[in-house]
């Protein structure tokens, strides 16, 4: 039977660190709010998504690589500290981008 829950195909989302796809419930959503990227745990804030996992080798990943100013599709460097705090450390995401912007 097409109509039980078992057979609904579970949402993926893509990984900005390891551009591996996973299920949505497992990654981190982030969200842009003002030029602060924070956590959104419940999946309810308003605005754009980014995804990772909630490890702190793929947030490295996506900073490194600039993910986040490209996924959010803004120019600049982003304060992460609320969510580096929430994985467990501190920095700015987009540093270097900003750097080689100037």
């Amino acid at each position: 039977m097409s109509g039980r829950t078992s057979d609904r195909a579970c949402p993926e989302r893509t990984c900005l660190g390891c551009r591996k796809r996973a299920a949505k419930s497992d990654l981190l959503r982030i969200v842009l709010i003002g030029e602060q990227c924070v956590p959104d745990l419940r999946g309810t804030l308003p605005g754009r998504g980014a995804y990772t996992h909630p490890a702190l080798n793929c947030l490295d990943l996506a900073v490194r690589r600039r993910a986040f100013p490209r996924a959010f599709r803004v120019q600049g460097p982003l304060d992460s500290a609320e969510l580096r705090r929430a994985l467990g450390t501190s920095t700015t995401i987009g540093t270097d981008a900003a750097r080689t912007a100037s």
